[in-house]
């Protein structure tokens, strides 16, 4: 009997200790570095490696114009209004190479661009929340940015 009592107590305990539902979306989340060139005279290409525990991987990333929010616009200032904006180029140049195997650990990344010369850095990427804490960790990545003279930086 008292066994009995002790499960339900147990039970009835342990009932009310969990918070919400949390609906988490079930979208994807890309692994690697990411690459940023606000200044890219002289670059079209970029292949980049990384190097962690005696293992190298080799990508090349695709470069595309960066753009960011243009000027806001907007109809009315009611509950029933709208508002709206335009990407506009800023001139730089934006890419990701996808690292599935990528660590949360150091890793050191050089990226070669079209004169060849290698710029390295030593990173450690790091694990990512992009839908809330409730839904779990996702990644690990690492933004990284070229400098004037392409020196690299983490964003």
């Amino acid at each position: 009997m008292h066994r009995v009592l002790g499960f339900a107590v147990l039970i009835a305990l342990t009932a009310g200790c969990t918070g919400p539902e949390v609906a988490c979306p079930a979208i994807g989340f890309a692994v690697g570095i990411g690459l940023s060139v606000p200044s890219p005279q002289g670059i079209s290409k970029a292949t980049l490696e990384a190097c962690w525990r005696g293992r190298c991987v080799t990508r090349d990333v695709g470069l595309y114009p960066e753009t960011s929010a243009g000027a806001t616009t907007c109809t009315g200032t009611g509950p029933d209004s709208s508002c709206g904006t335009s990407m506009v180029p800023t001139g730089g140049l934006h890419g990701f190479a996808d690292v599935p195997d990528l660590p949360a650990e150091p890793v050191r990344v050089t990226v070669r661009f079209d004169d060849g010369k290698p710029h390295s850095v030593e990173v450690t990427p790091s694990f990512s929340e992009p839908n809330g804490p409730a839904c779990g960790k996702a990644g690990p990545q690492v933004q990284l940015v070229a400098g004037p003279g392409h020196e690299l930086r983490v964003r």
